[in-house]
């Protein structure tokens, strides 16, 4: 594609002149009879090079070159004065932020090398502001998909995250899949919020999810939801893991271990707090649930609920298992049977067992 060039020139004898040789070289050129015709012609249609008179009535040269270099589109135009060999008008010129000179008269062979020139420049400058333009979309791109992957991050473990936003969102399509599902909850919380302030309730809250958080993501666990000190969190879905139950009974000691600090702390403070937890295993409905201003990720079926009951009746320090997590674990735990358990919800007994340990 041919370069385009804006002559700027208040004698037309002197535009066709230079009009006439830069077109025979395969340039496009417009033609300006004024500084004024000038600006509107070049927020019309831009041209790559600009080779203006210095004297002209009304907006001269130097005028016009101020005029471009106050606007972010031409800043960089690159722009040729036609001068007297007066050093003062070079100055001048330069200040005004020209980029070149031709002296009259203008001898030929020297325009087309200094359009050459100032053109590769231009050429350059141009190729830059495609790739800063290219750079400036990914990092948008990139920090739309940080806030994408930030958000994601509240439910999913970071690879699972990743997954997603790398154009994985069919995994949170509705669908039936087996997870095993721990559920959670702060033994001595109801009478701990009846006698404190406040403020240390969010304070144990607080020390309780960071310590929550850190743990979930450390066994790859999808954290479904919290509800005050209530928390379930699931494994093998929206991807599945390795030994499933065994990694979210390792989470649930992992978890137990870190919170012993915490309790101790507000035991000394005359406050019996402690962590139960629930687990179960089995098929659940999983997949996006809400509304357009909050949405969900969330397991329905028996499975968290069976997770949940089982929570209920664990003792601060334990975690008790329903059957088919402890089937799961036989090869590296250590049970024994709490059950059947009468649990609401649930029309028979539930087989329960309390976890006693599990091999390295």
């Amino acid at each position: 594609m041919s370069s385009r060039i804006l002559v700027v020139d208040d004698q037309r004898s002197n535009i066709e002149m230079m009009a006439g040789v830069l077109e025979a070289r395969g340039y496009v050129v417009d033609r300006a009879l004024s500084g004024e015709i000038a600006l509107e012609l070049v927020a019309q249609q831009p041209p790559d090079l600009v080779v203006s008179d210095i004297l002209m009535p009304g907006i001269d040269g130097f005028e016009l070159v101020r005029r471009l270099r106050t606007q972010p589109a031409t800043a960089l135009l690159p722009v040729i004065l036609v001068t007297s060999l007066e050093e003062s008008e070079r100055i001048t010129g330069l200040e005004a932020g020209a980029d070149d000179f031709l002296s009259k008269p203008v001898k030929w062979e020297e325009l087309f090398a200094r359009v050459r020139s100032l053109l590769r420049v231009k050429a350059l400058q141009d190729e830059l502001k495609e790739v800063n333009a290219r750079l400036e979309e990914r990092v948008r791109e990139q920090v739309a998909q940080l806030d994408r992957l930030s958000r994601l991050k509240r439910f999913f473990s970071k690879p699972v995250a990743e997954v997603i936003i790398a154009g994985g969102e069919e995994l949170l399509e509705p669908h039936r899949r087996e997870i095993t599902a721990v559920f959670l909850d702060l033994r001595g919380f109801t009478a701990f919020t009846d006698r404190a302030d406040p403020d240390e309730v969010v304070e144990l809250l607080r020390a309780y999810h960071a310590t929550l958080g850190r743990t979930v993501d450390e066994f790859g666990g999808t954290l479904e939801h919290f509800a005050g000190d209530g928390v379930m969190i699931f494994f093998s879905d929206p991807l599945p893991v390795d030994r499933p139950a065994e990694r979210a009974v390792r989470m649930a000691l992992a978890l137990q271990e870190a919170f012993t600090p915490i309790a101790e702390a507000w035991a000394r403070l005359g406050h019996d707090v402690g962590l139960g937890i629930g687990i179960a295993q089995g098929e659940a409905t999983l997949g996006v649930i809400g509304f357009e201003q909050r949405w969900e990720y969330a397991a329905i079926g028996n499975v968290p609920n069976l997770a949940a009951r089982l929570c209920g009746v664990a003792p601060a320090g334990e975690i008790i298992l329903d059957a088919q997590t402890e089937r799961d674990l036989a090869h590296v735990a250590e049970t024994e049977p709490i059950g059947p358990l009468v649990l609401r919800g649930f029309q028979q007994p539930i087989a329960a067992f309390r976890l006693k340990s599990i091999g390295g």
